[in-house]
């Protein structure tokens, strides 16, 4: 596992830690929501719009190329960091929802009809429903969901009383981002494929790929989505992959420059994938920030993060679960994710998030965008703190100790 003198270099690289000071500390425990960035990052962007700046796949000039070589550069990494066969697999969006609107409008929208079923579970972020919702609204496909069990796990007998021969559509996340939860999505897909040939299977990988090995190959995904800003790069670079045969038989997206083979007066043709989802210019300052990220979380080595972010869960978990007057939803045993979600009794999660900030502890305060999963346990808010490689076990400390000062303030008392 990581060492603590590892982690102390790895927080050199950091700029936001220099915000945190004796008297005023700073400890964020939010990096589900988005990632903060290594200086390695910021450089690389900085670096793009001071000389690299133009308009990529559009010139023959000198800063127009340089743009083109960083943003297909982009696509080369990330083609490697999730294991597709090519780049021509790589769609870059502004992040996951996108892609998922992108799947449910070019493949949802075209494909699926009355008597098809869509299986997703509970656990899901909005960006994973919400989107198949509005696609079984608009087609007659029914929305089927698989359910947890006492250890937040989707039981076996869930998976194979639900995905049938019906099911043309499995929608699941890799990580939930409420509890942690890591579903068995390689049996998932290969059930699917034994009862339902013809079906896609769609992985939400936002909460998965920054801590994890990820080979789209050896899960036999169909479609794989994930945000660059949840792994330490720039907000607005988002992925898509896709088997290469399935993006090719899918209409455009969106419309306009450099989606475009041919422009007539009455008719238009288009590239294939990616080109043909890219329309307009993209934002190619987001994706230089691409290949850094994936370099530098390569070389700590994305097993050994998430062996460390589960040393820091599990000091956590252990802590709080001796509080009788918290309730941990998150997944109680391993494998799960970097993070942890509980709720104080008869206190809401806004005022403990407020609380904690006052002492300098970043937390998150909600439903997550996973109202349905929060339904289910009878809740509609709740208290998550998320974890990354630049987090310490002093941080945790601290995090735990804070908890008392919620107490204090809400007339609970302390331990």
């Amino acid at each position: 596992m990581l060492q603590s003198s590892e982690i102390r270099e790895i927080r050199k690289d950091f700029p936001f830690l220099e915000l945190s000071t004796k008297e005023k500390p700073l400890v964020y425990l939010d990096s589900a929501a988005t990632t903060q960035k290594p200086r390695q990052v910021i450089e690389a962007m900085n670096r793009y719009y001071s000389y690299e700046n133009g308009g990529p796949h559009r010139g023959a000039h000198r800063l127009s190329m340089a743009a083109t070589e960083v943003y297909e550069g982009a696509r080369e990494a990330v083609k490697n960091f999730i294991g597709a066969n090519s780049v021509e697999e790589i769609v870059f969006t502004r992040n996951a929802t996108e892609g998922l609107n992108l799947l449910a409008y070019c493949w949802g929208l075209e494909n699926l009809k009355e008597g098809d079923e869509i299986v997703l579970s509970i656990m899901e972020h909005h960006a994973n429903l919400v989107t198949w919702q509005y696609v079984a609204e608009k087609t007659g496909a029914k929305l089927v969901y698989l359910y947890i069990d006492e250890n937040k796990e989707i039981p076996k007998k869930e998976i194979e009383e639900k995905i049938t021969a019906k099911t043309k559509l499995l929608a699941i996340t890799q990580s939930s981002n409420v509890l942690g939860t890591m579903p068995d999505v390689k049996t998932m897909i290969a059930y699917l494929r034994k009862v339902s040939p013809d079906a896609k299977a769609v992985v939400d990988g936002a909460q998965a790929a920054p801590h994890m090995p990820v080979d789209v190959k050896d899960l036999d995904c169909d479609f794989y989505v994930f945000s660059g800003h949840k792994m330490l790069a720039a907000m607005g670079a988002g992925v898509l992959y896709g088997k290469l045969d399935n993006l090719n038989a899918m209409k455009p997206y969106m419309y306009g420059g450099d989606m475009i083979e041919y422009v007539y007066e009455d008719h238009s043709t288009f590239l294939k994938a990616p080109g043909r989802f890219e329309a307009g210019t993209q934002d190619v300052g987001a994706a230089s920030s691409l290949p850094v990220a994936i370099d530098y979380l390569n070389a700590i080595g994305l097993d050994k993060i998430h062996e460390y972010e589960s040393y820091l869960v599990d000091y956590a978990y252990d802590a709080m679960s001796q509080m009788d007057d918290i309730t941990i939803l998150s997944r109680p045993t391993n494998p799960r994710g970097g993070l942890i979600t509980f709720n104080f009794k008869d206190v809401h999660p806004h005022d403990v998030a407020s609380i904690l900030d006052s002492k300098g502890i970043a937390i998150r305060s909600g439903h997550h965008c996973a109202q349905p999963l929060h339904r289910s346990f009878g809740i509609h808010f709740s208290c998550r703190a998320s974890f990354a490689v630049y987090n310490t076990i002093e941080e945790v400390d601290y995090f735990i100790k804070n908890l008392d000062e919620v107490r204090r303030l809400m007339g609970l008392g302390t331990r």
